[in-house]
């Protein structure tokens, strides 16, 4: 059935200009192990630069633009969103997929769900509402609201569902003062390790009296994953639509995740490096979620921050000679502020809002005050408030 599949979208692929260059006359394989053998990875940075070097989409579009319907981005990567499309068919998969996890979390008909946040350009809370509304699902948007008036609009409307990042769900009981009386039944969390994590999901737990169900996703990707309800630090991977492997397993059985896209002809992905460091199990689950990044980053109010992307930013801006970026835990968020040296720091700061879509305080200090490095260079500290 995979090879069945992922010989559809081979063939598929011959007006792909992005990946004709990568593939070659490759139109077929006669197994997953030549697959792999003959496909090559990949990886962000890539799509990244193929989009700058084709503005706005890249090249990774199989169809003719005005068959695309769907526009989202992502939360940045490399200094720059990268933008994603979906015909209707790529859309409907990403749908049946999203679907399949309200399924496995348990999720009924005539049901009320609480999305907390404003989806912005992102793919993750757009898909998981419209597959949501699909079902039958009752489902609420609160975005644009504050943490205190999305409380309350919670003891109105009882939702059974609230869907959030770990952090955030923490940071909402902490605002209601008891969290139990608003009636939520199931959280499923999403976009930062952590609803697989025992540490945080006791906590969720306790603060909501609510069962806490794990999922992740990425925009270029869709919905991959969902809780095992039966086992809940472990995540059920939808292998009726991706083709997974894991690389470099090191002596734990921990590596990296690297996904294919199975229904997404539209916009594919092949063996796509994700960066997440997973375990998977005799059935391919994974054993305590996302354990982790290939590279350092940091969540701020639900946006992956990457080193490399920030100073990808702070390079792009004329007269900052020398910065740090100091990332702060307060009221159960992660809160991140740059010192920076130089004339620059209000356009920094400006661009940083612009990419990122975040405000992320930027202070002037005086020349001298930061530490110059000769080797790698340490400019990201955690501190203590």
């Amino acid at each position: 059935m995979t090879l069945d599949k992922i010989n559809g979208l081979l063939s598929a692929l011959s007006t792909n200009s992005f990946y004709r260059k990568k593939l070659g006359d490759l139109t077929s394989v006669s197994s997953l192990g030549e697959f792999c053998a003959k496909v090559p990875f990949t990886t962000k940075a890539e799509l990244a630069a193929d989009q700058k070097a084709h503005p706005p989409y890249g090249t990774n579009l199989t169809y003719p633009l005005e068959d695309y319907h769907r526009f989202h981005q992502t939360s940045g990567t490399s200094g720059q969103p990268m933008t994603w499309l979906d015909d209707p068919t790529g859309w409907d998969w990403l749908l049946g997929n999203w679907e399949w996890v309200w399924e496995n979390a348990g999720v009924e008909r005539g049901q009320a769900a609480f999305f907390p946040f404003s989806f912005g350009p992102f793919l993750g809370f757009w898909a998981g509402f419209e597959a949501a509304a699909a079902l039958g699902i009752r489902v609420i948007p609160a975005g644009g609201l504050s943490s205190e008036n999305r409380v309350k609009m919670m003891a109105r409307l009882r939702p059974e569902i609230l869907c959030c990042t770990p952090t955030y769900g923490l940071r909402l009981a902490e605002v209601a003062g008891n969290a139990r009386e608003l009636g939520v039944k199931k959280i499923i969390v999403a976009g930062e390790p952590g609803g697989s994590l025992p540490e945080v999901r006791t906590r969720l737990i306790e603060a909501w009296g609510a069962e806490v169900i794990d999922h992740h996703g990425m925009t270029e990707i869709g919905p991959v994953t969902v809780g095992d309800p039966h086992d809940p630090g472990r995540l059920l991977v939808r292998h009726e639509a991706y083709f997974c492997e894991v690389l470099d397993q090191d002596e734990e059985g921990i590596g990296e995740l690297v996904l294919t896209t199975l229904g997404r002809h539209g916009s594919p992905i092949l063996r796509y490096r994700t960066g997440d460091l997973v375990k998977p199990d005799e059935d391919f689950a994974l054993k305590g979620g996302i354990i982790g990044r290939v590279d350092d980053m940091v969540v701020v109010r639900g946006v992956n921050l990457y080193p490399g992307a920030v100073d990808e930013v702070v390079k792009s801006v004329a007269g900052i000679d020398e910065y740090e970026v100091l990332i702060e835990e307060a009221n159960s968020m992660a809160e991140v502020r740059i010192r920076a040296e130089g004339c620059g720091t209000r356009e920094l700061q400006n661009r940083l809002r612009e990419v990122f879509s975040l405000r992320i305080p930027v202070e002037e200090v005086p020349p001298g005050t930061l530490a110059r490095f000769e080797m790698k260079s340490k400019r990201w500290k955690r501190i203590e408030r």
